[in-house]
Parts: C-alpha cells; structure tokens; sequence
C-alpha cells in the first residue's frame, strides 16, 4: 500500500501487550493529511526506524519517558520530507530527522526538528549509524567502558544497530573484540565484514564453553543490551576491574513474571564486590545529548575514511512495521532495522 497525498496513515496502539507483542496490539488508522498553519510543517516520512525500546512504551510499568497511551501513534524517530511549509526556516524539499512516529505525515512547529545533510549518501544512517544507535555505541563504550588498547571487548547482539558499531569503535582502538549474535550468519558477518576477532552464536548447546575459550585472558568491557542468559555466561569471566555499560535488556523485555530458577542477585552482587566491576546503565540523550555534535563529527570522519561498515534491514510498507517490530524483538532482523515508508 503505498503512500497517498491524500490519506495519513497512522498506527495506533490498540491494545497493551501481554508478554510479546501480537499484531491485535496496533491498529492501522487512516485520516486526512493535514494542512500546516502559521509557522507550522508538513513532514512525510520517508524512513522509519523501528527499536527495542518502543517495546517499554507500549506498557504503562513506571519507566524513564512515559507510556505511548492508548489509541495514540506509536513513536518513533524518522527521516521526514517537507512537504508543504509555513514555517521561515523550512522549505518544501528539505530533509529533516523528527519524531513524527508510525505515520506517513506530522505537522511539526520545527522544535526537535534537524535538518539533515543533502551530501548525506544514505538519510536512513541519520536513524542509524549517525542516530541514536550509533550515538550510544559510541558514548556508552568510549565514556563508560573506557577500553585501552590490547583488552578484550565483547558485545552482546553484535551485528544489530548497536553492537555492531561497538564492536568496531573498539576494533579502531585497538582491542581484541568478541562478539555474541544468533546464528551462524551473523557470527560470520560479524567476523568477515566487521573484522571481529571471534564472533559466538548463543543458540549453541555450549555457548558458555564456546565464550570461556574465546576470551582466554578474561573480559575487560561487556556492553550489556541483552541481557537473560548471555548476561550469565559473561559474569564469570568479567575480570577485576571491568567495565559494564548497559543501554539495553531485550530478553527480558517480554516477560510476564520473574524468572524461574534460582535467584541470581547474591552472585551477581559478590561478583561486582570483589572484582570491583563498574556496570553503568544510561540514557543516551539524557545523559549525552549535549555531546551528539562531538559523536557526528568523529563518526563522519570515520566513515568518509571507510572504517566504518553498517548493515541496514530495510522493509518497504509503513503497514508492515508491526509485524516487523515484532520479529524485531525475536531477533529476526539482520541489521538496523528500519521502514522505507516513501520514496526520498
């Protein structure tokens, strides 16, 4: 179903999920497209980008911004196109990063808007690469983790949006990388096209071994955005003194109940006592915004120079986001995962 000039799509939140999220949880609506008043834009998006963190906007569980609420849109950050404008610094033409969520048009008054390079090869990388995911790859490892040359990194989800640019920053720094994916061909991307040193699938029967023999000298930085039974098998082998960013916890974005088992929390507790383990969650533009500028400028350079490497799961059809929001969460997407919802 293509974009219309007449018809706004937009996708609801129906219903709040349960566990993981169904295709009932979101409706497809379809009003005008709206007209902009005085100092106002019409933005259509053009690339959406899909994140596991819309998965804790869907619930209304206390959390660090509030719940997208019923029968609202969806949110989300987007690459947008001006379409008609009544605003002095915007013309018809100009493409800007927004947050005009899971439709095809918004009216922006041009705060929070940013207008985007027309050199920029690729606009979807301001989602990506150049956006919030390469953004807290880059902060979170180099601020947080803090890897010197020589020490061993490793990266949970390492061929998606984040890790595999924390795998990367971390190669150029001089470390020896381990990445964690889901399957054979990630952990061979992640070794051949992102020049990881090791790359473990955490589908195998003996992952924990597999990840014990690959970082023979121990862990030095763990970026945690996983979670679950990785997060296990890496504890053992953190050494003393090691850095543990944290942005993200997918696995365990779906439960419905603590899990079953025993109760980790004394382990984990004397593990970071007596190794004396930093672990550190953030919020990436809570906590950084103010040094995106710094971010874009060393992450240009380093893509002009060819050093950097980023796969993109590009799904054509704004009416295919939930479906493909939900395989997010299963971990189907190869990549950063983003809607083309029209065209440039």
């Amino acid at each position: 179903m293509p974009q219309s000039k007449a018809v706004n799509r937009r996708i609801l939140l129906a219903s709040r999920p349960h566990g993981a999220p169904t295709a009932a949880n979101f409706k497809l609506d379809q009003t005008p497209v709206p007209v902009p008043a005085a100092g106002q834009v019409l933005l259509r998006t053009v690339y959406l980008s899909l994140d596991p963190y819309m998965r804790g906007r869907m619930s209304d569980a206390p959390s660090y911004a509030a719940p997208v609420e019923v029968g609202a849109i969806m949110v989300g950050g987007t690459v947008s196109k001006v379409e008609a404008s009544e605003h002095p610094d915007y013309k018809v033409g100009d493409l800007v990063l927004s947050y005009s969520g899971w439709q095809d048009y918004a009216l922006s008054d041009g705060k929070g808007l940013t207008r985007l390079d027309p050199k920029l090869g690729r606009p979807s990388y301001a989602l990506g690469l150049l956006g919030m995911p390469g953004f807290t790859a880059y902060m979170g490892l180099l601020d947080i983790g803090q890897p010197q040359a020589g020490e061993t990194v490793v990266v949970a989800a390492a061929t998606g949006a984040v890790g595999s640019v924390v795998g990367q920053i971390a190669k150029l720094k001089g470390c020896r990388v381990v990445g964690i994916a889901g399957g054979a061909d990630k952990c061979k991307y992640a070794v051949e096209e992102l020049g990881f040193d090791a790359c473990i699938d955490h589908r195998a029967a003996d992952f924990p071994q597999q990840l014990a023999a690959a970082c023979g000298k121990g862990i030095d930085v763990y970026f945690e955005n996983v979670g679950g039974a990785v997060f296990e098998a890496v504890l053992p082998l953190l050494n003393t003194r090691a850095r543990v960013p944290l942005c993200g916890m997918i696995a365990s974005y779906n439960a419905t109940g603590k899990p079953e088992g025993p109760d980790h929390l004394p382990s984990l507790m004397r593990r970071l006592l007596t190794r004396r383990i930093k672990l550190q969650g953030f919020i990436i533009f809570d906590d950084y915004g103010q040094r995106y500028p710094e971010f874009f400028k060393e992450m240009s350079g380093w893509i002009a120079a060819g050093k950097m490497k980023y796969r993109e799961d590009i799904i054509d059809g704004l009416e295919n986001a939930p479906q493909a929001f939900i395989g997010l969460l299963e971990g189907k997407n190869f990549g950063k995962l983003v809607i083309r919802s029209g065209d440039e």
